[in-house]
């Protein structure tokens, strides 16, 4: 969440930003009901004080205070009220976007910052990921839509060992980066959903187990974000970096007719993700770094890429800033999206109450985020690294940690 003092402080600079996420309303409305909630405030201290009497009150003084308890009854209900607008709106107002970040609301309003490779040339109609691999393919879709719905994915036979050698490969070149790996949990409670920004805005797309009150988690950012809700850490101990690979869930809501073939876009996937806790004058600086580690591991596998700066009305809530990286994808002859990284600065831990002590003071940490990979990869190695026969040479960093060096064409399953 943001930080009022400041909003109050600057209320003009906070409002001209917000515009830029399209958020200006909401900003208005949450210093009117903090205005609001100032007010009554103000109102209820004297009221209390005033019912505290030392002595044996007089008639005078009994019903002087009927009267004051009465009125203190009324406006501290008003004043719950006015609270709890102005908490609704505090959490809903997102975190104002970095200067640098371009204008605009849509995808085709990001800003490319540069390429990387070559963009291979194909005497023969390329294939995407559900055409290679021979009649039943490497990626079956079908199948995984029988027992589970659309937007499943079976990944078979080297494919599967394909997939897996990435997760491996972008751990182990993190780890010798000074990131510690984790394993996070990946069904949580409300507050690590509310406390990371995915609640209340992002509750479409999340998926709920009722009965025991749990979140389902989107990405691993929410397990290591939270990971540190309510403490107090030492100033000496940060930066904190993590890396962390984790099963993933979206509903995707919203996304219907969008990248509905194959599994570019589906409800359960896999990731390895950085997160970062350090001090704020560091996170800019933080960003970039997490930018370059995730372009060194798809320059790694020599991947053609070009980086975008986001627009600031496509951000989410809690990001001031995010870099995406897009692969070139042959079958399709456009860009897209295989890692992204978000400079969050203070917001997520305003929300989790985390903190750090400096010079006696308590202050918010910041944090970052940032995708190392996922399958997103895996299809991009298909698509730009095939031959007119169907099979895919596969990029040699990824042998060791059990890739096959070339996927062919699999028999055919019964």
């Amino acid at each position: 969440m943001i930080d009022l003092r400041a909003a109050r402080q600057d209320p003009e600079a906070y409002r001209s930003a917000l515009a830029r996420k399209g958020m200006a309303e909401e900003f208005d409305a949450l210093m009117t009901a903090h205005g609001r909630w100032t007010e009554l405030t103000q109102r209820v201290d004297p009221l209390r004080s005033q019912m505290k009497l030392k002595g044996k009150p007089t008639p005078e003084q009994l019903e002087e205070l009927a009267r004051v308890k009465e009125e203190l009854r009324q406006v501290e209900a008003e004043l719950a009220a006015a609270e709890a607008e102005r908490s609704r709106l505090h959490l809903l107002v997102p975190n104002p976007p970095d200067p640098t970040a371009p204008d605009g609301f849509t995808e085709e309003d990001a800003g490319v910052l540069r390429t990387w490779g070559d963009v291979p040339e194909f005497d023969f109609q390329p294939r995407d990921h559900l055409e290679l691999g021979g009649p039943t393919g490497w990626v079956d879709m079908e199948r995984a839509a029988r027992i589970s719905g659309a937007r499943f994915a079976y990944r078979i036979g080297d494919v599967a060992l394909l997939e897996l050698s990435l997760y491996r490969f972008a751990l182990d070149r993190l780890v010798s980066k000074g990131f510690v790996p984790v394993l996070p949990p990946i069904l949580v409670r409300e507050e690590a959903m509310f406390g990371t920004g995915f609640l209340p805005t992002e509750e479409t797309n999340l998926y709920k187990v009722e009965r025991d009150d749990l979140y389902l988690t989107g990405t691993s950012e929410v397990g290591l974000a939270a990971l540190y809700m309510g403490e107090r850490l030492d100033e000496e101990d940060l930066p904190l970096r993590y890396a962390a690979y984790s099963t993933n869930f979206r509903r995707e809501a919203g996304a219907a007719g969008k990248d509905t073939r194959g599994m570019f876009r589906v409800h359960q996937f896999d990731k390895v993700e950085m997160f970062v806790f350090c001090l704020p004058q560091e996170s800019p600086e933080w960003h970039e770094r997490l930018l370059a580690q995730e372009e060194e591991i798809v320059q790694e596998l020599g991947l053609p890429y070009r980086v975008l700066n986001i627009a600031a009305g496509d951000l989410g809530p809690s990001a001031v800033k995010k870099y995406d990286i897009e692969a070139w994808f042959p079958a399709q002859a456009r860009w897209r999206e295989i890692t992204s990284c978000s400079n969050t600065t203070d917001y997520q831990a305003r929300r989790l109450d985390t903190r750090f002590r400096r010079d006696g003071k308590l202050e918010h940490v910041h944090t970052l985020n940032g995708t190392a990979v996922t399958a997103r990869a895996m299809l991009a190695i298909m698509e730009n690294f095939q031959d007119d026969g169907g099979s895919v040479a596969v990029p040699e960093p990824l042998h060791e940690f059990g890739a096959p060096s070339r996927l062919g064409r699999v028999a055919e399953r019964v």
